[in-house]
Formats: C-alpha cells, structure tokens, sequence
C-alpha cells in the first residue's frame, strides 16, 4: 500500500455534501467526493467515464485538520443570459483562510499516476468549487509502505504562519483527523460523499463511514521556549 498526502489551503474554499435549492452549504473539512473530482480532473478522467471515477472512489480517504478556518456566508446574484429575467438568490457558504491535509491510501502505480498528474493537470484543480483556486501547489508527497493513519500523523504541520504563532507557547499540537472507519471500528458516523458518478445526468453519491480521532505530537515550528518563571522575592523567602 501507499499513500498520497495533498496539501488543501486557499483564501476560500467549499465543500458541499448536500445543497437544498438555492442554499449550498460547506462542510467543515474537504469530503471525498471533492478530493476525487479533483483527481479526476487533474488526471483528465471525464465526467461519465464511470469505470475510471470506481478505481479512485476505492481509495481510502482521510483528512487532517490543520487550520479550520471560518464558515462565511455569500449571497449571490444571477441575471438569464438570452432575457435577462433575474434568477433566484442564492446562499452560498465557504471556509476562508483554511488549511487541510488529506490523504488517499491504495493502489502505489495509481497514486503514482494521480501525483504526476498534479503536477502536470489536465483540468486546474480547485478547491470544492471552481471559484475557489488553492494558494500552493496540491501535492505533497508520495509514500511507499505507509499506512494512511502514519501518513497524516507524520505529515508536518500546515498551517500558515501567523496561525502557527497563534499557538507558540505550545512545542506540539493536537490535530482533529475524519478518516474512513476501518474494519474494527464500530464508532462511525456516515457521510453520504462516496461518488459513484460524476456524469451531469445522473450524478450520484453513496454513504461512507467516517471517524474522528486526534493525532498529538505534531511539532511547532513556531514554538518559543518558554522560561522559568522569575520572582526575585524567591530568594527572600529563601533566606527568611
């Protein structure tokens, strides 16, 4: 087995596991429905190639909290472009100034593939909509013989830095990790984001498990060492 590690980090970003109407909500962390049509965009895999969307829907998918970011909410507008005639308002939800790492666990020739193809994408990826492009390249690494639990608890810490300053006085960090439940755990929760077609006809997703863990010992680079505590009155009592 292998893994690939993307780095997820933008000014806004999106990630909707249902929309109502004219309301597109966010999910608090990249869903796998987005990070595969990312790959699959990235790789040049078409919309109704659903042969092609299985063999990257069975990788394993997690995701690392690095900088949750904040939920805004837009109000968007939008005019028929033969009529004219206004259309209805929508409601649309982002994450601004948010940083993930996900990781996908499988096949090493087809991870390998799908690196490469980030590095050299057929289709621009974004991040949950097209509106919303990353701020760094995506990929991260590629690892042989690393399981996807190892993967997102080795991977450095990816916030920005004046998030990483925030939290100085700490040397290492606990990071929140939603991973896909594996075949002894029993504590999963279920979030209907396994795509099972991208095709505009028909697109359609099925339920995947999903747990939450913490991963401690993450080191902080901008970590300031933090002296002894100095009283000089220590010293009269000392005496006294």
């Amino acid at each position: 087995m292998s893994v690939l590690t993307l780095r997820l980090a933008g000014p806004l970003q999106s990630w909707g596991a249902s929309a109502r109407f004219t309301r597109r909500t966010t999910e608090s962390a990249p869903t796998k429905s987005g990070v595969i049509g990312m790959l699959a965009a990235a790789s040049g895999t078409e919309r109704g190639d659903d042969a092609a969307l299985a063999s990257l829907a069975a990788l394993r998918f997690g995701v690392r909290i690095d900088q949750p970011g904040t939920r805004v909410r837009d109000f968007q507008t939008a005019h028929h472009s033969v009529n004219e005639t206004s259309m209805p308002l929508s409601e649309r939800f982002y994450l601004a100034d948010a940083v993930f790492v996900a990781a996908l666990e499988g096949d090493g020739e087809l991870l390998a593939s799908l690196h490469a193809a980030l590095r050299a994408p057929v289709y621009p990826p974004f991040l949950g909509r097209r509106s919303c492009p990353p701020a760094h390249p995506v990929e991260l690494g590629l690892y042989d013989g690393v399981s996807l639990d190892q993967a997102l608890t080795d991977e450095e810490w990816q916030a920005a830095p004046w998030y990483r300053r925030q939290r100085r006085s700490e040397t290492m960090v606990s990071l929140v990790v939603l991973r896909e439940a594996g075949e002894d755990e029993h504590d999963a929760d279920f979030q209907r984001d396994q795509p099972l077609s991208f095709a505009a006809e028909h697109r359609r997703h099925a339920l995947r498990t999903m747990v939450s863990r913490t991963v401690d010992n993450i080191p902080n680079p901008a970590a300031v060492p933090q002296h002894p505590r100095h009283d000089p009155f220590d010293a009269l009592e000392e005496s006294a």
